[in-house]
């Protein structure tokens, strides 16, 4: 196959429009798996651009600890939904959902390939599983009851609560994630139904190839990582935004930037605070394994060569 038919394979009208349903790429995987990379490569190959899956990428400013593309990385690849919110700033599952679909149909229009990459679980089910999410609109005097018991209970004690009201969410909320207890605990007091059966499956709007990535140096790979983001300026990235935004901001309890918080606030030493870096954010890897090993339909590549076999043969069906 030419390299022209190879990019054009798949995004002629008659692929992505009429009976059959545009073809989307994922690419996912858990945290510091080498998504990002594989991503920009597929797109410089297929023709491609690039949206984001990551929940915490959203955020401006929060850039070394999200382990954030560069410009330099991206290679010149088109990426969307990243920095599209102030930390301070609410965005509900349903908002990415609309958000990403509209960025995917705008790529199809200029008969380019679509690459959805991230590892947050819920984002990608909600594109590629046209999850029906209630738009249940922020309840302000609800939230601060709610960040009022997360203030004196703690999280788990909050998190209890929230699976004796949906017992179905101790698999599908990160019980360790305050921004997605909170959120959760929100909808199911205000619609009165448990927030995980809320989330139905419509009718696929794509056709999806979904390539997973889990490299067995994982854990090596977070460990380098996690140094090398408190040598590119972490502790100065978390001065900047505690200056602009409260210390109790639910984006600034992401793991990289709640450990420097606490280093900041003199509770830690900056060691401690890179090996709490390093022990959290392997957890928090092996929570999306879990969430993804539940996904019959993930084909897990070991390296570029088989990846883009599989695309090829993806695009061309």
């Amino acid at each position: 196959m030419s390299k022209h038919s190879t990019k054009s394979s798949a995004l002629t009208p008659s692929k992505t429009e009429g009976s059959k349903k545009p073809k989307l790429v994922v690419v996912l995987g858990p945290t510091a798996s080498g998504k990002s990379a594989l991503a920009v490569r597929l797109a410089k190959k297929f023709n491609g651009e690039i949206i984001s899956a990551d929940s915490r990428q959203i955020y401006k400013g929060m850039d070394i600890g999200t382990g954030k593309i560069t410009r330099k990385e991206m290679r010149g690849i088109r990426h969307h939904l990243l920095d599209i919110r102030n930390p301070d700033e609410p965005y509900a599952v349903a908002e990415y959902k609309k958000d990403a679909i509209r960025v995917i149909r705008s790529i199809l229009r200029r008969k380019k390939l679509p690459i959805l990459v991230g590892g947050t679980g819920l984002y990608i089910r909600a594109i590629t599983e046209n999850l029906e999410i209630p738009a249940v609109p922020p309840n302000p005097i609800l939230r601060r009851e709610l960040e009022q018991k997360l203030a004196e209970n703690g999280l788990n004690e909050l998190f209890k609560e929230l699976v004796k009201l949906d017992p179905e969410a101790a698999y599908i909320v990160d019980g360790k994630n305050p921004r997605r207890v909170l959120r959760a605990l929100e909808v199911t007091i205000i619609s009165g139904k448990p927030f995980t059966s809320q989330k139905q499956k419509g009718p696929k709007l794509f056709e999806t190839l979904k390539l997973g990535l889990n490299p067995t140096d994982l854990r090596k790979r977070i460990d380098g990582r996690a140094g090398k983001m408190i040598h590119a300026g972490l502790v100065q990235e978390v001065k900047k935004l505690v200056k602009k935004y409260d210390t109790s901001t639910q984006a600034l309890n992401a793991i990289g930037y709640r450990e420097i918080i606490r280093y900041l606030k003199k509770e830690l030493n900056l060691p401690q605070a890179l090996g709490l870096i390093q022990k959290n954010t392997w957890q928090y890897a092996k929570r999306q394994m879990t969430w993804f090993r539940r996904d019959k339909e993930i084909n897990w590549v070991k390296n570029e060569k088989e990846t883009e076999k599989l695309v090829k043969k993806f695009l061309a069906a």
